[in-house]
């Protein structure tokens, strides 16, 4: 962690003024993300009295996100350290009494789930699990802990190899696939087996099976002390359908089964009131759409008399627990994130408005909270634009901020501040919500260069949440601009739906209006305009370079650029064929070329960087690589940067993080028509 800094930060405070090279060390430079930190996973104790949280920070040494947990004291705002160690230490959860805390640590780089108790803080490793255990929840009476666990069966073979003799060197033997999808992000080729459910005693022991299916079942939840709930989809032909999934009752007597959901459409994350009667979960039913909101839905313990407590209510509901009767629920809200409360009346009230921050490397709608079983007291990560989420206590609607992770660092650098506009759609009058980060010392002369970065998804929000990325191009004099163009969550069913077979499509409208306003501004020189964006940002920006010259330079990094292949090859292809596109590309193969940005690639003259992960499975390496190449046939100037060992997320390690910015500045540095028009002028020098 960051621990000396603060030290430093108050010495500053008395230094002279700074000449203007030094006054540079002043910005959010490439290695202040190592200096930052944001709380993540706040668990509030059944009293009310406690708040532990992971602390979670970019560690230099090993080049990864690590994790500590802190507790905070919610009367007097004692703030202290609980548990650290070698490697990342997570999810802490309460017991049902508050007298131990289950959480995950590595031991011997392995995953481990373990105890500690409250009183004297020894902790020890319920067992030694072979797999990284997930999702675990503690029994009603304290007794047992349920998880999930992937759990390897034998692979496909059509072949026994003969055996090699004593010393000799050959091949690794081949490996056989019959399962779809074969691989995955962030995973890469799968290995035989599927995620199973467990239960372990609570005072260490053997786990014990509880589920056992070719598809699996995950998520557990508690039914009393003897039933477990389950989520998993029984159909022989799951992986055609991958969204689909329904909620199981399972007797730890005899591992009897019940189906208790059986609509066509998801049906998950199952959580058991506290008078145990009624179980609450989200879903919807499928309608075979790109998009369709989450609903919350509450039924009986045996499956009878379902109730849509949203049905209603135009937001999707993002996670939820239950507060005495009513429930709690997360939801993106124009370009926010709120908590909210849903009666079981299906009345919804805003408890609220500054949920987030945890998103770090991009301004997403990202965050978590949780309610005190016994007092109703709320624990969640708060947001704000100038810096990563801070823990938060709300009780009788009064919130309050228990931490202060940054001050020793963020209040003496110069950032981006960030401005609110919404701007009518060229397209059909329809507003558009937008942020712009402005650079320190901004004035509004029209010089700047300006970045347009799109978000991915394309089902997301961006808001005024803290961004590394975004203060990066800021402290380097861009204003930065980011956008909910249609397709954008947050804003309603109907509005997310507009792109519904039409992406990308009129959203490229909204974009460009966007730009269009800053410019009106007298913000920025519409010479000096540039554009990026990653996954549905880069499907976005590939598609506006072959719609408009009007950017110096782009960058689409991870992008989808032919529909026909990365329905045939990607992690995700089922999903594309059956709620994207909704066609067979053999049967119907201008339905995927029609939104494929390659299909007007023979319209483009702007500089294109092309930049992917090299084990990215969602947007595979092929996608960038095809309009690389295209490019350069083309004679159209590109670059293609390939991130080593990174799958689709780029940013997710402090390194690539800074890479991808700096390459990407880099990229538009180069075609910066300011810069040219400078370095001109000093060779004529």
């Amino acid at each position: 962690m960051k621990y000396g800094l603060f030290l430093g930060a108050i010495v500053a405070l008395a230094a002279p003024a700074l000449a203007d090279d030094e006054a540079k060390d002043n910005r959010f430079t490439a290695e202040r993300v190592f200096d930052l930190e944001y709380a993540n996973d706040p668990q509030i104790s059944p009293d009310g009295r406690t708040i532990v949280y992971a602390r979670t920070y970019m560690d230099r040494m090993t080049d990864r996100m690590t994790g500590e947990i802190w507790s905070v004291d919610t009367r007097s705002g004692d703030h202290r350290p609980l548990i650290d160690g070698k490697g990342s230490i997570s999810s802490p959860r309460w017991s049902p009494s508050g007298d131990r805390m289950l959480y995950l640590g590595a031991e011997d780089g392995k995953l481990q789930l373990r105890v500690r108790y409250t009183d004297t803080g020894e902790s020890f490793s319920l067992a030694q699990l072979d797999q990284a255990p997930g999702a675990p929840r503690w029994s009603p009476d304290g007794e047992w802990i349920a998880f999930a666990m992937f759990t390897p069966t034998d692979p496909p073979s059509f072949a026994k190899p003969p055996k090699a003799p004593e010393g000799a060197k050959w091949n690794e033997p081949v490996r056989v696939f019959d399962d779809m999808p074969f691989r995955f992000n962030g995973a890469g080729y799968l290995k035989d087996g599927a995620s199973q459910v467990y239960v372990v005693p609570a005072e260490g022991g053997t786990p014990r099976q509880i589920t056992d299916s070719e598809n699996g079942y995950s998520n557990p939840a508690w039914l009393g002390n003897d039933t477990l709930l389950v989520v998993g989809n029984d159909d022989p032909d799951a992986s055609l359908d991958p969204i689909e999934s329904d909620i199981f009752k399972v007797s730890l007597d005899d591992l009897t089964m019940v189906k208790l959901t059986s609509r066509d459409g998801p049906d998950h994350s199952p959580q058991v009131s506290p008078n145990g009667r009624r179980i609450a979960y989200r879903g919807y039913d499928d309608e075979l759409k790109s998009y369709q909101q989450t609903d919350l839905y509450v039924m009986n313990i045996d499956g009878s008399n379902v109730s849509n407590l949203t049905a209603d209510y135009d937001r999707s509901i993002d996670s939820f627990a239950w507060s005495g009767n009513s429930l709690v629920a997360q939801v993106e809200n124009n370009g926010d994130l709120n908590l909210v409360s849903v009666s079981l009346g299906g009345n919804v009230s805003t408890l609220a408005r500054d949920v987030g921050g945890t998103s770090y490397g991009r301004p997403y709608a990202s965050g978590s909270f949780s309610v005190a079983a016994n007092s109703g007291a709320i624990a969640y990560t708060a947001a704000s634009p100038d810096r990563p989420a801070e823990v938060a206590y709300l009780r009788g609607g009064r919130s309050q901020i228990m931490t202060s992770l940054n001050d020793d660092v963020l209040p003496y650098l110069d950032m981006a501040t960030i401005e609110e506009i919404k701007v009518k759609s060229s397209h059909d009058g329809r507003e558009i919500e937008a942020w712009i980060a402005l650079p320190p010392g901004f004035k509004a002369d029209g010089s700047y260069p300006m970045i347009l970065e799109i978000h991915g998804g394309p089902y997301a929000e961006y808001g005024p949440f803290f961004s590394a990325e975004i203060q990066r191009y800021a402290a380097e004099g861009y204003v930065t601009v980011y956008a909910n163009p249609r397709g954008s969550t947050g804003y309603g069913e109907e509005f997310a739906l507009l792109i519904d077979l039409a992406y990308p499509g009129n959203d490229y409208d909204d974009l460009m209006s966007v730009v269009d306003e800053v410019v009106a501004k007298n913000y920025v020189d519409p010479e000096r305009l540039f554009v990026t964006g990653g996954s549905g940002g880069g499907i976005l920006t590939a598609w506006i370079v072959g719609k408009t010259d009007r950017f110096a330079a782009a960058v689409s990094a991870k992008p989808v650029i032919n529909w026909m292949t990365m329905a045939l090859a990607a992690d995700i292809g089922a999903l594309v064929k059956r709620h994207w596109i909704r066609a067979d590309p053999w049967e119907d193969p201008d339905a995927y070329w029609e939104r494929s940005p390659l299909s007007i690639a023979g319209n483009i003259t702007t500089p294109t960087m092309m930049m992917v992960g090299e084990e990215d499975w969602r947007t595979p390496t092929w996608e960038a690589e095809q309009f690389y190449t295209l490019l350069k046939l083309r004679k159209i100037d590109t670059a293609l940067v390939r991130v080593p060992s990174s799958p689709h997320l780029i940013a997710g390690r402090p390194s690539r993080l800074i890479a991808k910015t700096d390459n990407i500045m880099g990229w538009f540095a180069k075609y910066d028509p300011a810069k040219q028009e400078k370095d001109g002028d000093e060779g004529a020098d």
